[in-house]
């Protein structure tokens, strides 16, 4: 795994932090899911600050020369992927992130919460 991959999910982190993402969680799906190493999950309380959350990271990671693999949800903001290959990200509102609860259908990840 290359040093990059291992930053990945905390810069990922970091930047929803910057637009107040609540709930953040990182997931190491390694040797748990092939489609992925980590799943970041975060919630956000409206449909506006789900975007902004995801417009964020993106150019903070396009800055860096990173950008994702595929996107989507922007149209409707309630749930909102962003695929960086060996990192993706979720970004609820909280009533969807509730309903999906991706943390307990992943329940045998490791999991650890984004201390800013």
């Amino acid at each position: 795994m290359t040093d990059i991959t291992n930053q990945l999910p905390e810069m990922i982190a970091a930047a929803a932090d910057d637009k107040k993402a609540r709930d953040i969680v990182i997931l190491d799906m390694q040797g748990i899911s092939s489609v992925t190493d980590f799943f970041v999950i975060c919630s956000a309380n409206s449909t506006t600050q789900v975007a902004a959350i995801a417009d964020n990271i993106e150019e903070k990671l396009s800055e860096k020369g990173i950008n994702p693999l595929h996107k989507e949800g922007y149209r409707e903001a309630h749930w909102i992927l962003l695929d960086y290959g060996t990192c993706v990200v979720h970004i609820f509102i909280e009533e969807d992130r509730n309903f999906y609860n991706l943390e307990r259908l992943w329940g045998d990840a490791q999991s650890r919460s984004y201390e800013a």
